[in-house]
């Protein structure tokens, strides 16, 4: 079949990777894809806010199925207009993208079908958000109800620094529209892991489990970015709590939507904090997760497409995922300013020194120029190594990362750090 990505970073360059591996895709396009992702695929030159244009070129192509990278095509209805066309679409239509488009609508599933998360409240008034901080105290965090690439999320320690996030997002607008209407949450105390899972409307099928690192700096401090690096599978989520999280997180969201007349097919990333009381939602998003695609997608021991296909069509079964016994660990090489700002045009060297087996590089962030990658965003690399262990997938990973060099790069040196202490 003729498949399409949709999107052109990091996530959808270790998409496109894979599906040119599928026996089952004769031919691969990407939109707008990337100079990295043209290695795997025909780029095709049309912005990820045109929707029409992207269906309308899918049809004229007759592409067989699109899959959609990135949240906000997804939360404006690519899918919809895709299926109304006649195309596959692996990817959530927009009411069921708003499990990662909207916070409030989330929280509220998640109560009414009584699936464990941190109590909250929501708020479009200023002063009454507030007031309700100076009611719980700290620690609290402050989230904008809309996406925020990654960022909105404020984990205040203090009550000054929760009513400086509430003036952040609410009057000064830093996230746009997507502040105008906050979630506030108790802060929950554990260890945080995603679990993602294949969803076809019915039948849901987890992937192996991952863990991100948020925090740009070493022993996750420093601010919130969009991810610096994730491996899997993650030790935390042990195979009691992965079943857990399947029954009483993935299962009764899946089914709850069904009952609101929502369908949800496509993949849906639970993002968990392990707990004492066992696992609770963090958060949903509608799509993969990036890194955690990176370090997932590599372990996947199967035909990618045939099994978005099923999704897209309702025709899922669990024997169709198989995973590899083997680990994966991808660190990712930010641009100088992250995550506050990026730098541009900068000389990337030492991709062709970089390890040709189980080593793969995924571009978030470079172009072309004069024939030689630069920097161009603020998450640049993600080095991924895969092993037949943990500490074995880390070092690897590190060590290919040494060979890369670029003015200003931020690297983690601690990605998967926690997991060996949970297999030690």
């Amino acid at each position: 079949m003729k498949v399409a990505v949709i999107g052109g970073g990091g996530r959808e360059h270790t998409l496109a990777w894979k599906l040119a591996q599928s026996p089952s895709v004769d031919k691969l396009y990407a939109i707008p894809g990337s100079a990295a992702m043209s290695e795997v695929a025909q780029c095709v030159d049309i912005a990820l806010s045109d929707l029409d244009a992207i269906t309308d070129y899918a049809q004229k192509e007759g592409i067989d199925m699109l899959v959609v990278g990135p949240e906000v095509p997804l939360t404006e209805g690519l899918a919809d207009l895709a299926q109304s066309k006649g195309l596959a679409v692996f990817g959530p239509n927009k009411a069921a993208a708003q499990m990662e488009g909207s916070k409030v609508f989330a929280k509220n599933l998640m109560k009414k079908y009584h699936v464990p998360t941190a109590a909250y409240a929501s708020f479009t008034d200023g002063d009454a958000a507030k007031a309700y901080i100076k009611e719980q105290g700290a620690p609290i965090v402050v989230k904008a109800d809309g996406l925020a690439a990654g960022k909105g999320v404020v984990v205040a320690q203090t009550e000054a620094e929760a009513i400086e996030a509430v003036n952040a997002m609410m009057e000064d607008h830093i996230f746009g529209a997507s502040g105008g209407r906050i979630v506030i949450e108790e802060c929950m105390v554990g260890e945080e892991a995603s679990l993602l899972a294949f969803v076809d409307g019915k039948t849901i099928v987890p992937m192996i489990s991952a863990q991100d690192h948020k925090r740009i700096f070493d022993n996750d401090e420093g601010p919130n970015t969009g991810g610096m690096g994730a491996y899997a599978p993650a030790p935390v989520v042990t195979p009691e709590i992965r079943k857990e999280v399947e029954e009483k997180i993935l299962k009764p969201v899946v089914d709850g939507l069904k009952q609101e007349g929502i369908t949800y097919q496509g993949c849906l990333y639970a993002g968990l904090m392990i707990t004492a009381d066992g696992p609770k939602v963090v958060e949903f998003n509608c799509r993969f997760g990036d890194p955690e695609t990176q370090a997932v997608l590599p372990l996947l021991d199967g035909d990618l497409a045939q099994i978005m296909y099923a999704c897209a069509k309702g025709t899922l079964t669990a024997d169709m995922v198989h995973w590899k016994d083997a680990a994966a660990c991808c660190v990712i090489m930010a641009s100088a300013g992250y995550p506050a700002s990026s730098h541009k045009g900068d000389v990337i060297s030492g991709l062709d020194a970089v390890d040709k087996e189980d080593v793969m590089v995924f571009h978030s962030g470079t172009a072309k120029k004069d024939d030689q990658y630069v920097t161009n965003g603020g998450r640049v690399l993600g080095v991924t190594a895969v092993a037949p262990d943990l500490k074995s997938a880390i070092e690897k990973a590190y060590d290919n990362v040494k060979r890369i060099h670029f003015d200003g790069q931020q690297v983690r040196s601690d990605i998967g750090a926690k997991g060996l202490k949970h297999l030690k």
